[in-house]
């Protein structure tokens, strides 16, 4: 079964870690902990944003489960609605441009409890709600009306894995300044490559819709 859903799983891998890359207020969390408390606070951080990610991930999978099998046209539309979103977030991407990325005061502080560092990578990422709309607009553009509940599983374990991934990279890169200051001054770059690429993506979700 799985032979069939080889393309659509290395797809939604690609995109999310396209996704990943773009700058927001979970990359900006983590970078802030690794530099002002250390590299230690910066993963557990990373680790308390996947949990943010696997609380998106637990309603939007039961949901939309539930949605496609009841509802197959509003799904459709909804599919409509996730393309127009990700054409947003595209098109902002492409016309950022280069600007002083705030992290707040970045002299050395105390160390966070790992309690403290954890609950704030959660909660960053439980409270975005466009970490809600980028997971919902990917998802139903690989989703169908007979989606087998192991796809949706294996789905949900990349997204997941990706996410610790890249941000424990993250954590671990940016306990370096230097490497803050370079992203200073490439971010900018950063957003435009992954914002065209998300553009991209909800022209396919529009084009597909329309075959």
């Amino acid at each position: 079964m799985l032979d069939a859903y080889w393309p659509s799983i290395l797809a939604l891998t690609g995109i999310q870690l396209v996704g990943l890359i773009s700058p927001g207020p979970d990359f900006a969390v983590v970078v802030r902990n690794s530099l002002v408390y250390s590299r230690k606070t910066g993963l557990l951080t990373a680790v308390g944003i996947t949990l943010g990610t696997v609380f998106h991930l637990s309603y939007i999978l039961l949901g939309v489960g539930i949605f496609i099998e009841n509802t197959p046209l509003l799904f459709h539309l909804f599919k409509y609605a996730g393309a127009g979103y990700l054409l947003y977030i595209g098109t902002k991407g492409i016309l950022a441009k280069k600007k002083a990325f705030d992290y707040g005061d970045l002299h050395h502080q105390k160390d966070l409890s790992p309690t403290a560092a954890v609950r704030a990578g959660t909660l960053t990422s439980a409270l975005n709600p466009k970490a809600m709309l980028f997971f919902l607009s990917v998802l139903s553009a690989f989703l169908t009306p007979h989606e087998p509940p192991l796809i949706l599983g294996i789905y949900g374990v990349i997204i997941v894995v990706t996410t610790l991934i890249w941000f424990a990279l993250v954590a671990i890169g940016f306990s370096h300044h230097h490497l803050r200051l370079f992203f200073s001054e490439t971010h900018h770059w950063v957003e435009r490559i992954t914002g065209s690429l998300l553009f991209l993506l909800g022209i396919r979700m529009f084009f597909l819709e329309a075959l």
